[in-house]
């Protein structure tokens, strides 16, 4: 696979994870504050700081076993 399409494999594949990871937080926070509000503030600055360090963590990765 070309680099450039490696590395926009590696965005798309973070993204899609962000979404999953948001849905799950959104509904466990909920579930666990009963309020949307506080859960969507938990749901969204989680998981975005996951996702950067998880794309940064794949390059490493992708880097060592090249």
């Amino acid at each position: 696979m070309a680099p450039v399409l490696r590395k926009n494999a590696n965005l798309a594949k973070t993204l899609t994870y962000l979404v999953i990871h948001l849905g799950i937080r959104f509904s466990v926070a909920c579930a666990f504050t009963g309020s949307v509000s506080i859960a969507g503030a938990i749901a969204i600055v989680e998981p975005c700081c996951n996702a950067v360090a998880y794309f940064f963590h794949e390059r490493v990765w992708n880097k060592a076993l090249a």
